[in-house]
């Protein structure tokens, strides 16, 4: 299939502001974008050309929005496979919905990392509270029940401490399917975004520097890149981007995709998760890098050449939720200007008009001499924002 061209048009599953990105990164290159999500007014629909609204599962309505485009991706992996499917039999799906299905789910997603000979925690698959209760008597406790699929920021899972909680965390969890995890007492959690390209443009591969990531309440809070600690050799920052490259080139994904890992004490890297779209800790490189991911997310579902991920300076992400905007019960702005002020920070705000705590409402990318002076003017910048 030839290289769909800027002038033709994007099609995004999903419209949040990971779509928006995308979004931005594909008007400058002069593609037209069309979204599809239930939702009207979206960070994504605000700037595309077209914004269909329509539940993932109104197949007439998935059919009616791929006939409209040159080629599909996603920003949101919680999309069905019957709605890849009915996108698929009217233009390209990139990444294809059997890597949407792979990755949405865990029990599957567990399986093709362990067939594929890469690195996961110890874990069983379970379906009921009985099961749960062998589960933790191979894995012992500490342990983390997680649901088999529609999981994000902590959601879904709870941390189990011995074996007495089980019927409790099942009850509480709420599902007919999980994965129960021993638990990893790892040292950081580390994040590699790349992109593959198509089998006509010769399957090119490229890697974003490994990131570091620090969350709070199960939420990304910062990436650092390149990453802070020194923990991260050079030897574990090329096995992560082997291991990223072995999940992209085994799961045949033609797009982008964020591997997730632990690394422990002992420097070994073990694999978290997987998301077949644009990543939190991946937005940084959009000042950051020669091309961002989203734009190379653009470059690889269209066929094009990848483009460099060359990072121009060291830099810090800090995400911003909906709690800035309340204060002792009370909402008020934020103070943008005094954000602003930092020099070398930069603001993205994602055109949501209901901040709610916890919700992703934007974030800061900051430029330093180094990682950690990058960190510092990001953590700064934020402070500034509750003066």
């Amino acid at each position: 299939m030839p290289s769909i061209l800027p002038g033709a048009t994007l099609g995004v599953l999903g419209s949040g502001q990971l779509g928006r990105m995308l979004a931005i990164a594909g008007r400058r290159m002069g593609y037209r974008i069309h979204t599809l999500s239930p939702d009207t007014g979206t960070p994504t629909g605000q700037v595309a050309d077209r914004e269909f609204c329509a539940d993932y599962e109104d197949v007439d309505a998935v059919a009616e929005f791929a006939r409209s485009v040159s080629v599909v991706t996603f920003e949101f992996e919680n999309v069905s496979s019957l709605a890849a499917a009915a996108a698929e039999r009217h233009a390209p799906v990139r990444p294809a919905g059997k890597v949407l299905h792979t990755t949405q789910n865990r029990v599957r997603e567990k399986a093709f990392l362990t067939n594929a000979g890469l690195p996961v925690a110890p874990y069983r698959v379970v379906r009921s509270a009985d099961e749960l209760r062998a589960a933790i008597d191979d894995l012992g406790t500490p342990a983390i029940l997680k649901t088999a699929g529609w999981g994000y920021d902590g959601k879904g899972q709870s941390r189990i401490e011995d074996e007495t909680k089980a019927d409790e965390a099942w009850r509480d969890l709420d599902t007919t399917e999980a994965v129960l995890e021993a638990f990893v007492d790892f040292e950081l959690e580390l994040s590699v975004v790349a992109a593959r390209g198509t089998l006509e443009s010769g399957s090119p591969f490229a890697a974003f520097d490994v990131a570091e990531n620090r969350h709070h309440n199960h939420i990304l809070d910062v990436s650092i890149a390149p990453a802070l600690s020194p923990t991260v050799s050079p030897t574990v920052s090329r096995r992560a981007g082997e291991i990223a490259r072995a999940v992209l080139e085994q799961l045949d994904v033609v797009g982008l995709l964020c591997v997730e890992m632990f690394l422990t004490g002992s420097g070994e890297l073990l694999v978290n998760e997987l998301a077949p779209r644009p990543h939190n800790s991946g937005h940084l490189t959009f000042d950051a890098c020669v091309t961002s991911q989203f734009e190379q997310q653009l470059r690889a579902v269209c066929g094009l050449p990848l483009g460099s991920v060359q990072r121009l300076r060291p830099t810090a992400m800090a995400n911003l939720l909906g709690d800035l905007w309340f204060r002792d019960g009370h909402r008020f702005e934020p103070n943008w200007a005094a954000a602003c002020a930092h020099r070398d920070v930069k603001l993205h705000l994602y055109g949501k008009s209901d901040p709610r705590p916890g919700r992703k409402m934007g974030h800061l990318t900051a430029f330093g001499s180094d990682a950690a002076s990058a960190l510092r003017s990001a953590l700064e910048a934020r402070d500034a924002l509750s003066t």
